[in-house]
């Protein structure tokens, strides 16, 4: 694929599980669902390549799993299958609202509904301008789905890991929920972020983008048009990367 304009050609987006609960306390939300794929929809028409890991925080956590008594390697492989609901919801509507040809990839083995994750089918997937949306994180528990965005982004060699969040645009220095004063960062070192445990995301993830140098944006995805924006090279919500010129 060619780009039009672009700033990156290859982009992992993460989406949260709670981006698809929409207003609603938990499960998803149509009109979420359907904001979402438009969005996608406007990367992909400047010929971006786009993978995306989705969350599934929206149905079930593993680690409220956990709380309730539940084994937390049980819980944690309930919590993948949520992720997989949430993946063919977004791919349902790529494809039938947006015409926009599209594949999930799952960690865990679901054939019926989901291609086995396989890295050279995926990089291909996206060298012929399909979406590919990576489901089940890394297919193991007590790993995030952060963690699978990192390890996502490392192996189909994305130029940009963007961290979509709902109702945050951005990195603060305390929670802005608790502390409205908070300073919001417009760019933070990886050190920065992992020394001053900012929750960007789990450290793990975090650590792997440091290593392999890959820049993370967080932004909140409900800001209309964001993904398009930050793709085309305007600085939105908090970059963390090795050098500010990232």
């Amino acid at each position: 694929m060619t780009t039009n304009g672009a700033k990156y050609g290859r982009v992992l987006l993460k989406i949260s599980g709670e981006s698809f609960k929409g207003r609603q306390d938990y499960g998803i939300d149509p009109d979420a669902i359907d904001y979402l794929a438009r969005q996608i929809k406007g990367v992909h028409s400047l010929g971006v390549e786009l993978g995306v890991v989705v969350g599934g925080g929206n149905i079930l956590r593993g680690v409220e799993a956990e709380q309730w008594g539940m084994d937390r390697a049980s819980a944690d492989y309930a919590g993948m299958l949520a992720t997989v609901i949430n993946a063919l919801a977004l791919q349902d509507a790529l494809e039938s609202r947006y015409n926009v040809d599209t594949r999930t990839q799952s960690a865990i083995n679901v054939q019926a509904v989901a291609e086995p994750y396989i890295r050279r089918r995926a990089i291909r997937h996206l060298e012929k301008g399909r979406v590919v949306i990576f489901a089940a994180g890394i297919g193991n528990p007590f790993m995030t789905t952060d963690t699978a965005a990192a390890l996502r982004a490392t192996e189909i060699d994305a130029n940009v890991l963007l961290m979509a969040k709902h109702g945050v645009d951005g990195v603060y220095a305390s929670d802005p929920n608790i502390n409205p004063d908070a300073p919001r960062f417009e760019f933070l070192t990886y050190r920065d972020a992992l020394d001053r445990r900012l929750g960007v995301m789990d450290t793990t993830a975090l650590s792997l983008c440091e290593e392999n140098k890959i820049p993370i944006v967080v932004f909140d995805v409900f800001t209309a048009g964001s993904i398009q924006r930050i793709v085309s090279g305007e600085r939105i919500g908090s970059l963390v990367a090795e050098r500010r010129s990232s």
